[in-house]
């Protein structure tokens, strides 16, 4: 199994430090409604963590929440609400559009603003050993004195300095230093610290987080291809500064850029489709399926055709697999039909081995797709396409593919019991806060829960 490692910009064997494999993937900033940018990077990392397990490993994941930001406080400012309750109000959006697109819940999700005594410790080590320093209540990095800076983006410092939009501040030791502490400003939320009230800067949320959730060496730590540089290379440049531990991440990955014509999908930009939006006209299997059929590290254009035509295959290979295998034994298969599930399996094995080819491992699925139709059409009974409708089933599942009929005018129902499936996967990953959040959003739309040791039941409030 190779992984294309962008700090070494090659293929590498994936040899884990241990298990489980630990995995950190960059989250968003709440401040608005998600977009399918978001869902890009969600799914491509969804379904690297859904096929290691499928390989056998055990993935500790972890997803952080950047819920202290400008962008959040200048949006609370305008909306006049608190910049901590319009962050929660989007982190709990975010989880229903990550439940709608199939994603797996993270085994934690952390907060930024969770994290504050643990940045502080981390900042003030690096003061104590040289790398950072002090400023009216401030705190940077000197990247002067990591040797590595710039590895990750294959650049020198006075390249990267050249090329780089820098905050000009005469405070500063060196123009590319970079914030780890940013002092209050009158209005701000704030946190006491040894250097004065403030909050932390962008990119030591990340390095903290990982240093207490998952220690100071990772397996695999993933973003969106604009998060190489300054963010990732700053996390790197922190943490093993921190830490004397190299590398502080083992395979770096990164996705490609969602595109809405010529340009990158931004909130900033305001060319967006939200998550709602696409799911409102398409199916969460097209959606995945349109980002899939696409190699992760490849930027992507979003286009309703697109999503479109994903959409016919998704209903190709869904009725493939209509009626469902009942899942008693596999009687009556023809021999060519064992030979081409077992040659998708193959296919499908060997494209994810090589740095996750989901366009390959598609092929493989709409292959196989196509000898159950001739197989049907030939009068084989559905006692024996089970196998290999099986078998496409569970590889469909590995890239989080359903294969279900779509639900249409079926009411609130489905979408309740997808709520309570989410709410008890993040109560198994003692993700307690959110699960409470979704049981009070439940009631405050006359929606009773009722926990009991066989599971989770609901009913309408009398």
């Amino acid at each position: 199994m190779k992984i294309f490692n962008t700090l070494t910009a090659q293929k590498e064997d994936f040899v884990p430090y241990g298990d489980p494999v630990k995995m950190y993937v960059c989250g968003v900033t709440p401040y608005s409604e998600a977009h399918v940018g978001h869902a890009m990077s969600a799914i491509v990392f969804d379904t690297v963590r859904r096929y290691l397990e499928f390989r056998g490993y055990r993935v500790h994941y972890v997803q952080n929440f950047t819920d202290i930001d400008d962008k959040i406080i200048d949006r609370s400012n305008r909306l006049g609400i608190p910049a901590m309750d319009l962050a929660e109000r989007y982190i709990g959006e975010f989880y229903v559009d990550l439940a709608a697109l199939h994603i797996k819940p993270a085994t934690s999700y952390v907060r930024a603003t969770s994290e504050i005594d643990g940045i502080i410790r981390l900042i003030q080590g690096l003061i104590d050993k040289g790398f950072a320093y002090t400023v009216d209540g401030d705190v940077y990095f000197r990247v002067t004195r990591d040797p590595d800076y710039g590895k990750l983006s294959h650049r020198s410092l006075s390249d990267l300095e050249a090329g780089a939009r820098v905050e000009v501040d005469p405070r500063k030791e060196t123009p590319m230093d970079f914030a780890l502490w940013k002092s209050a400003k009158p209005g701000e939320p704030s946190w006491p610290s040894p250097w004065g009230p403030g909050r932390p800067g962008w990119h030591i949320e990340c390095s903290a987080i990982v240093l207490d959730h998952l220690g100071p060496q990772i397996d695999i730590h993933g973003g969106g291809a604009d998060l190489i540089f300054p963010h990732h290379e700053n996390e790197i440049a922190q943490s093993e500064s921190s830490t004397g531990q190299v590398p502080f991440v083992k395979y770096w990955m990164h996705n490609g850029l969602l595109q809405l014509g010529s340009e990158k999908m931004s909130k900033s930009l305001g060319n967006l489709v939200t998550i709602k939006e696409a799911l409102a006209q398409f199916s969460a299997d097209a959606i995945r399926a349109f980002v899939l059929t696409s190699h992760y590290r490849r930027p992507l254009t979003y286009t309703e055709d697109g999503v479109a035509a994903a959409e016919r295959g998704v209903a190709r290979l869904r009725a493939a697999v209509t009626p469902r295998p009942s899942g008693g034994d596999v009687v009556n298969e023809p021999a060519d039909l064992v030979e081409a599930r077992q040659r998708a399996a193959t296919a499908f094995v060997e494209a994810m081995d090589d740095d996750f080819n989901t366009p390959s491992a598609l092929a493989a699925l709409f292959d196989l797709a196509r000898e159950i139709n001739r197989a049907r059409e030939a009068g084989v009974p559905g006692e024996g396409l089970a196998g290999a409708q099986s078998t496409l089933l569970q590889l469909a599942g590995v890239l989080g593919l359903t294969l279900e009929e779509p639900r249409e005018n079926l009411g609130a129902k489905p979408f309740i019991e997808l709520l309570l499936s989410v709410r008890q996967e993040l109560r198994q990953a003692k993700q307690y806060e959110m699960a409470d959040r979704i049981r009070r959003g439940l009631e405050d739309l006359g929606i009773v829960i009722e926990d009991r040791p066989g599971g989770s039941t609901w009913r309408a409030a009398r």
